[in-house]
């Protein structure tokens, strides 16, 4: 199951937007003559009486799905200790990896007469570098069992598309149209919770595009309280037409079972990247090359700005479009392609939903003024390049502080002691020679910037995006900030080679 923790998220383990069909035969449909046409349940307006007729019809096309994986893990639980030799030449092993068998289960769903399975990638998909699939079995309502095929998965929105194949036609559901979802309609869920088997429970939506915080372009779900629990990743959730309006992925669950908070992907995000994979495509989509952050009330503050009205610029990749187009870190973009930028409806979304090479308008505010530029998105590089782009590094080798510096620190407005980053402190933090500004030697624990993470070695490049290079420009600045009315400042900091990123510090109150 996909666990979902305010800002954190983990893998749901049990196991863009185009025109959607509408208007289809209820239920799982089979190809057949006429004659034999399956009866259609038309709901009842308000609280239906029972769900048994509409579930009769869709539990045929719903599937379990297991896999059966080898995971490589280390034969000498002491290798890379100094016991490492000693423990493992007794076996005449040394430190090297075995594998062990393993398996998951999750739900699917039949899309198609001819055998077509979509299901959340992270049910399909080993591991990364820890384990290899071996075979993945779609087990029917019925018992029966089948050897399916991976058609196509993307990691990015977690879907995948498998493909099973008989001799007769498969039942089948059809996507419906998620844009036309209401808090309160009536929902259900079918799906294989803790290996139980076609399971049904029901509920309501509780939120449309809800953002959970993990981050990424696709962190919009809707929000049910419909029980999903370990298993049910990659089984539909149905409206009370019968068809699929989203496909259930995470839940928010402080005990790791259901607490009636899951979260389901809508089917206008999920539809277009199925049809893609099942033409063994590779879903492309649009990048900026830039690293965001919430404007949230303490960096709003520290902007003068409005919170939750816009995302706020950290870093830009220089080879990349934003750069290209002349978006700068510390900017705030406010809407984007004439789409207002939100936190239900993100910068990281409109983008990656918009076709590279396409240009669009992009508005900003810089400075306290507002812009407007015209940027041509670009295609989005594989993962590896993306984490290589953003880079890394700690501020290590610089020694622990001691009592006189937090006392010198509790002497601050802003709660930090620093000192002028010298040559030969540079490279004791190992960093590049032409940076320029002053270097954290203690925080006051009591403090805005004790909270935030800051810590002994940080650089502090600039503050309210005046360059800060010795400790009296740190005075003055911060200073200004507090006569101004100010109630925080906007640092730009550096730890290490990691690029800098701006965090908001709120100023003593006293």
């Amino acid at each position: 199951m996909r666990y979902v923790y305010g800002i954190t998220s983990a893998l749901l383990l049990g196991g863009s937007a185009v025109a959607l069909a509408t208007g289809q035969p209820l239920g799982a449909q089979v190809a057949q003559n006429d004659e034999n046409a399956m009866r259609t349940a038309v709901p009842r307006a308000g609280a239906p009486a029972s769900f048994a007729d509409l579930t009769e019809q869709l539990q045929p096309a719903v599937v379990n799905i297991s896999t059966r994986q080898r995971v490589r893990v280390r034969s000498n639980p002491f290798a890379g200790t100094p016991f490492g030799d000693l423990f493992g030449n007794r076996r005449g092993g040394g430190g090297g990896n075995q594998t062990r068998e393993a398996q998951s289960l999750g739900s699917g769903f039949i899309i198609s007469a001819d055998g077509y399975v979509v299901t959340n990638n992270h049910v399909v998909a080993g591991e990364q570098g820890r384990s290899t699939i071996e075979s993945i079995t779609v087990t029917m309502p019925d018992g029966k069992e089948y050897d399916a095929k991976l058609i196509g998965r993307d990691p990015q929105s977690d879907l995948a598309v498998l493909k099973i194949n008989r001799n007769e036609p498969f039942p089948f559901v059809r996507f419906g149209d998620s844009t036309k979802s209401r808090v309160g309609d009536w929902v259900i869920a079918i799906g294989n919770p803790f290996g139980l088997g076609g399971t049904v429970t029901s509920g309501i939506i509780s939120a449309v595009y809800r953002n959970t915080g993990s981050g990424g372009a696709y962190d919009r779900y809707l929000q049910t309280d419909a029980a999903i629990n370990r298993g049910n990743s990659g089984g539909p959730m149905f409206d009370l037409n019968g068809n699929v309006i989203g496909i259930n992925n995470a839940i928010f669950s402080p005990t790791g079972g259901s607490v009636g908070i899951g979260f389901a992907i809508p089917s206008e995000v999920a539809e277009p990247i199925v049809e893609t994979l099942k033409k063994g495509a590779k879903v492309e989509r649009g990048y900026l090359g830039v690293r965001l952050s919430p404007l949230n009330e303490d960096l709003a503050a520290s902007l003068g700005l409005p919170k939750n009205r816009g995302e706020f610029i950290q870093w830009v990749d220089p080879e990349r479009a934003a750069a290209k187009s002349g978006i700068k870190a510390g900017d705030v973009v406010v809407k984007v392609n004439s789409k207002n930028v939100t936190p239900e409806q993100s910068l990281a979304f409109i983008v990656a939903n918009t076709k590279p090479g396409t240009r669009i308008p992009v508005e900003l505010i810089r400075g306290g003024k507002n812009m407007k530029l015209n940027v041509v998105v670009g295609a989005r590089p594989d993962e590896d390049e993306i984490a290589e782009s953003f880079g890394g590094g700690n501020a290590d080798g610089f020694d622990e502080p001691d009592e006189q510096n937090i006392e010198q620190a509790a002497q601050k407005i802003l709660g930090i002691a620093v000192t002028e980053l010298t040559p030969a402190i540079a490279r004791r933090l190992r960093v590049d020679e032409d940076v320029s500004g002053v270097v954290i030697l203690g925080i006051d624990p009591s403090t805005d910037a004790a909270t935030k993470g800051f810590r002994r070695g940080d650089i502090i490049l600039s503050i309210n995006n005046r360059p800060t290079t010795s400790p009296d420009d740190v005075d003055e600045i911060v200073s200004a900030a507090k006569k101004a009315g100010r109630e925080a400042v906007l640092l730009r900091v550096q730890r290490g080679n990691s690029p800098p990123t701006f965090l908001p510090v709120r100023l003593r109150s006293e």
